[in-house]
């Protein structure tokens, strides 16, 4: 896919913004622009979640021999024939089988062996009577109910022939996944490696969490909900660095080699002090610096070196928006993982009025009530809390004045699976 032809101002601060991209242009952009990472080899305890980058072919069957499907008694399945309550039939029994531990020799006709779930089959042996049908009494079994031959075992590759492909490339592995990968004897696996993502915070007034303040500064909670959904969407945290508001610092920052994508937070409007664009510009590729939405208007995407860069707006919901519609596809797609949104959706219908503007796409907080979706916040991108009280979100696509009383939408909801 070409690269679409964007253009971006390098310096906008006090300015304003001349013109916005288009959500579906800067969307555009990340997919021509977003690698599929190189793969790893890891263990397959430490598999779970992680996206394979080539098939499992099975190097066994699974089983590799006929094997008791549950506990009881094995023997020629055609001499049960006509076996019943009142019709018992009886067999000497001339031995046992446990699993690892199985029955030598074969077993003759009009004989059977007492045989435990998982254990092999004996020679000789094509059916197992389940235990509840069957009693015994001094060497001998006595037994109320038939079985066809094949009945209650397990044969040979019926869970997973050998050479077959118990898995195929791009799946998620899942607990499950893994525990057949492990029953295969596998014991490492290809997966595609984990983007390393590095978070930089701009802002002089930004102090850590549990740290003193003065009056007029802001502890950071952007960074702490920039950690989970990376995390959600399978980065790992190649560093995290508060720079304050020095160009120097954050064009050493950009620049240092390490990272698969780096997510700038704060400084990417028209403010005097908003460095991170035009340090982009100089030192890499700005591609996008301003889109046609509300919130995260001010949010921007550019490249330095082999890194994707996102600038984040520093408001809270802003940044969570801005990470959510073009970061976070970006880190999925690196890592193997589908671009779009991890959201669990729900249909519903608007109680209250969404409005929305033509031109630009709104990011709508809704809660879910009894009546139907409501709007909880159509402003306020620095209220956080908005989308704490929130049960998920609407998009009011750019074409749209939004949804009267009575449309079905569709809401994204913030619970996580």
């Amino acid at each position: 896919m070409p690269t679409p032809h964007l253009t971006a101002p390098s310096d906008v601060r006090m300015r304003g913004f001349s013109q916005r991209a288009e959500v579906a242009s800067a969307l555009a952009w990340i997919d021509a622009n977003t690698p599929l990472l190189s793969s790893e080899t890891v263990a397959v305890e430490e598999a779970s979640g992680r996206v394979l980058s080539q098939d499992v072919i099975a190097p066994i069957a699974v089983p590799e021999f006929d094997r008791a499907a549950m506990d009881g008694y094995a023997l020629h399945g055609k001499e049960t024939m006509g076996a019943g309550e009142y019709n018992p039939l009886e067999f000497p029994l001339v031995g046992e089988a446990w699993p690892g531990r199985p029955f030598e020799g074969d077993v003759l006709s009009g004989t059977a062996i007492r045989i435990m779930t998982g254990a092999p089959v004996p020679c000789g042996c094509d059916a197992v009577v389940p235990a509840e049908y069957a009693s015994e009494h001094e060497g001998r079994l006595t037994i109320t109910r038939a079985v066809a031959p094949g009945q209650h075992v397990g044969h040979v590759g019926e869970d997973i022939a050998r050479g077959s492909t118990a898995l195929h490339a791009s799946r998620r592995l899942r607990p499950q996944d893994v525990g057949l990968v492990a029953s295969l004897g596998i014991a490492s696996l290809e997966v595609v490696r984990r983007p390393r993502v590095r978070l930089l915070v701009t802002g002089n007034e930004v102090r850590p969490p549990g740290s003193p303040k003065g009056p007029y500064e802001i502890y950071d909670a952007n960074s702490m909900t920039l950690r989970g959904l990376v995390a959600r969407d399978g980065g790992v945290l190649e560093s995290h660095q508060r720079l304050g508001d020095d160009a120097g610092t954050i064009e050493q920052a950009l620049q240092a080699p390490g990272a698969d994508v780096v997510l700038v937070s704060g400084g990417s409007s028209v403010g005097a002090e908003d460095h991170a664009p035009r340090v982009l510009a100089k030192v890499g590729e700005l591609a996008i610096h301003g889109v046609a939405m509300r919130p995260s208007s001010p949010a921007g995407m550019g490249r330095i070196a082999g890194a994707l860069v996102f600038l984040l707006p520093g408001n809270p919901v802003s940044c969570l928006c801005a990470y959510d519609f073009f970061a976070g596809r970006a880190v999925r797609t690196m890592g193997g993982r589908p671009g779009d949104w991890p959201y669990r959706t729900q249909r519903a219908t608007v109680a209250r009025k969404i409005v929305s503007q033509v031109g630009r796409v709104d990011y709508v907080r809704v809660r879910l009530g009894a009546d139907g979706v409501e709007p909880l916040a159509l402003s306020g991108a620095s209220m956080l809390s908005t989308t704490t009280r929130a049960d998920g979100f609407v998009i009011a696509p750019s074409e749209s004045e939004g949804y009267g009383p009575g449309s079905e939408v569709s809401v994204y909801l913030y619970e996580w699976p």
